[in-house]
């Protein structure tokens, strides 16, 4: 296989708790890549990667996730939302736009 259709990446980056940027493990990026992993190995997406990533530096917004090769940022608080992101943007190609991080251009 030469590539990927779409690559996602999840930040699943760890801070201490005091930081005050906190982070996306704490905010439940742990089971958004797991549901994310699952779901395309279950819908049998070869030709996507879902990967962890260290910090995506978008800290506020946590858990963040990427979809490339369009490179849309997502905001992404529950399994539910990973789960409407692979099957709207990943599989059929529409972006999720209320999960949007939208200071990113």
């Amino acid at each position: 296989m030469a590539g990927y259709r779409r690559h996602v990446f999840v930040c699943l980056n760890e801070r201490d708790a005091s930081d005050p940027r906190g982070c996306c493990k704490h905010r439940g990026s742990e089971e958004i890549f797991k549901a994310l992993k699952e779901g395309a190995g279950n819908a049998g997406l070869a030709d996507v990667r879902i990967n962890r990533a260290g910090c995506l530096d978008h800290c506020a917004y946590g858990p963040t996730v990427v979809v490339y090769p369009e490179a849309v940022w997502y905001h992404v608080p529950s399994v539910e939302d990973a789960q409407e992101i692979l099957r709207s943007h990943v599989v059929e190609g529409k972006i999720v736009v209320r999960l949007l991080i939208d200071t990113i251009a």
